[in-house]
């Protein structure tokens, strides 16, 4: 499907550990503020990085990739927090839209996650979404389609969690997502975001989510790599 340079992105180092190690050979580059991995791959292009945690490093690091590096796919590799009581621990989820919870200009009027000239929600490229399928056959596993939330915040909160659950008919939470889905939206490049779920956002999310962190990571990251398999296909 393509030859273009492929951006693999991930929140914190267990995130693209699994990558990197899959990899064994790259490039390192110091950049604005951040470490920057490059590597080819089955003959095509990677770039890979892991941004610090939430919504303005990622985005940093998302418009890193593609103004910088030239990326035209990224792809999202982490964990994150279940709302539907669908999701398990170990269970992936790609973002079908995105959206901001914790952006909050009600006070004008607007709904919540929505800004003047913006979108409550973002749309995650289709044909990726597509590829997912192929590859969650492929590997025997289920991957549910759902929305996913981002905010600046750890939710370890029922209340919290409930609320973003019915306010953005949301499944899953993390701190990252939408804010990489609306460089990659306003920048036109086709984008991937895959979690694999660590903890419930509930009264023991920092619990599990320390305990389940590098298995999920390594799950997500195995099945990126199937999708830039799929891509370069």
């Amino acid at each position: 499907m393509s030859n273009k340079k492929i951006a693999i992105m991930g929140a914190m180092p267990e995130e693209i550990a699994p990558i990197l190690e899959k990899l064994g050979t790259y490039k390192t580059t110091q950049y604005a503020n951040n470490k920057y991995y490059e590597a080819s791959y089955k003959g095509v292009d990677l770039v890979i990085a892991y941004s610090k945690i939430g919504k303005v490093f990622s985005t940093l690091t998302a418009t890193t990739m593609i103004e910088h590096f030239g990326a035209e796919i990224l792809l999202f590799s982490g964990v994150a927090g279940a709302i539907s009581s669908t999701l398990k621990v170990g269970d992936l989820i790609v973002a079908t839209q995105l959206s901001q919870h914790d952006l909050d200009i009600t006070a004008f009027g607007h709904p919540f996650g929505y800004v003047p000239e913006g979108a409550v929600f973002i749309e995650a490229d289709k044909k990726m979404i597509e590829l997912s399928k192929e590859v969650a056959t492929s590997m025997g596993k289920s991957v549910k389609e759902g929305i996913i939330a981002t905010g600046d915040q750890f939710v370890a909160n029922e209340e919290r969690k409930n609320w973003i659950g019915s306010t953005f008919d949301a499944d899953a939470l993390e701190m990252e997502g939408a804010s990489v889905a609306v460089v990659c939206d306003a920048l036109d490049v086709p984008f991937f975001i895959l979690r694999a779920i660590s903890d419930a956002a509930d009264m023991d999310a920092s619990f599990s989510f320390d305990e389940f962190l590098e298995t999920s990571a390594i799950e997500s990251a195995e099945f990126v790599m199937k999708m830039v398999d799929k891509i370069i296909e």
